[in-house]
């Protein structure tokens, strides 16, 4: 069993930590950077409270002691004329001036008390209010900052989640707005996008024209074969080695017409009408029932409804590649090939192709689908085809919407499925 490293991630986006434990879903830049300003504002408005409450205290505190005299004034309930009691004596007078300061310091406790009350619990309150409003307003203002990389991001995921390399690389950002970073990142990626779909529509036609171009000479070369085998003339030599070159030549046109095809079907359906795929099956086994017979292989049929919608020869050239897939990978006579067509669950049109052969190590499936490759390290044109045969059906698929499966088969073989859309 493999162990991730510390740079790996699980399918749900999160890093492994330690046995049985991960870390959270990454946090998103729109989050972080509300967090960043609802935080600066939370931290300034503490230290603003603070600061205030020291300079307060300091005022309350900072005029220092405060000296009252005592005045003696007539009693309220002394006649006009009488006079005012003695002033008091030294000992009564600090008495006085301990009862004063005794006041006077209950009075400044009142105030500190009222200015933590004030300061510190309705002035933090407000400043969370304040704060979660600061944040609110963030969480907006970031969002509309980030919306140009959300349209980057969503435009770079519908390309990378077309079914084919080439496709969806028309679509642009055209991203309008200042000139900032934002829409020099966004032109940079139209330019790189419009530099590769250039490139692929080259190649799509560098493929076809070739194509297109080397069947006349083929043609040419086949005609003046059989011309030269057919004199009267010609000896047994020259037929025999006039049947070698046709054979060679078949096996060039077959090359031939399946990179026309394939570059043909790299192109997205657009002419769609509906298909049934057990009609396309049973003409395909009834095609190819002369060429198993010859190899010894029995072709079982299981034609269930299952329509979709799409081009009826593409289809036919899909299941057709599959089941000849199968009779030229068999494990000759005796061998067999199980052939079905049926609707899934959510709909969508099945072809199952399962056939005897070799047994296939599972991680060579997925080579089985490029171009020029076959099981093995054989990569030339031999009688069992040019190795195109499953990229043809992979790209059929992939245009008209829908994927290609391949896994093992038990005992030896290949199990095919290809799913369209309905």
């Amino acid at each position: 069993m493999s162990v991730p490293g510390p740079g790996a991630r699980t399918r749900a986006g999160r890093r492994p930590r330690g046995p049985g434990r991960i870390l959270p879903a990454r946090i998103g830049l729109r989050t972080r950077l509300t967090l960043i300003y609802g935080g600066l504002f939370l931290v300034a408005g503490v230290v603003m409270l603070g600061v205030t409450y020291v300079l307060f205290n300091q005022q309350l505190n900072g005029g220092g002691p405060k000296i009252i005299s005592a005045v003696n004034k007539p009693s309220p309930d002394a006649s006009p004329g009488a006079s005012p009691p003695p002033l008091p004596t030294a000992v009564e007078g600090k008495q006085v001036k301990a009862v004063d300061e005794k006041w006077m310091k209950a009075q400044r406790e009142k105030l500190n008390d009222a200015a933590v009350t004030t300061l510190l619990g309705q002035g933090g309150l407000v400043l969370l209010v304040v704060g979660g409003a600061a944040a609110g307003f963030g969480w907006l203002v970031a969002g509309r900052v980030l919306a140009p990389l959300h349209r980057v991001t969503e435009t770079a995921s519908r390309i990378a989640a077309a079914p084919a390399a080439g496709r969806g690389l028309h679509e642009r950002i055209a991203l309008s707005g200042p000139d900032d970073e934002v829409k020099d990142l966004a032109d940079t990626f139209d330019t790189m996008v419009e530099r590769l779909d250039r490139s692929f529509d080259g190649q799509r036609r560098f493929v076809a024209n070739a194509s297109h171009e080397l069947r006349t000479p083929l043609t040419l070369g086949r005609a003046l074969v059989e011309v030269a085998m057919h004199r009267k003339a010609a000896s047994e030599d020259v037929k025999q080695l006039g049947e070698t070159l046709l054979e060679i030549n078949i096996r060039h046109e077959r090359l031939i017409s399946g990179l026309l095809l394939l570059a043909d079907s790299e192109n997205e359906i657009t002419d769609r009408l509906p298909v049934d795929l057990a009609d396309v099956v049973s003409h395909v086994v009834a095609q190819t029932g002369p060429e198993a017979a010859r190899a010894g292989i029995a072709v079982h049929e299981k034609a269930e409804e299952a329509t979709t919608t799409g081009n009826a020869l593409l289809l036919e050239r899909m299941v057709h590649n599959l089941v000849e897939n199968g009779i030229r990978h068999n494990s000759g006579s005796g061998g067999s090939i199980h052939v079905i067509s049926r609707t899934g669950a959510d709909g969508s049109a099945q072809v199952e192709v399962s056939n005897t052969g070799p047994v296939v190590p599972p991680y060579d499936i997925p080579t089985l689908f490029e171009p020029f490759r076959r099981l093995g390290s054989d990569r030339l044109v031999s009688t069992r085809g040019a190795g195109l045969g499953l990229s043809i059906v992979r790209a059929v698929a992939r245009a008209h919407g829908g994927t290609v499966e391949a896994s093992p088969r038990n005992g030896g073989g290949l199990v095919v499925t290809a799913t369209l859309p309905p």
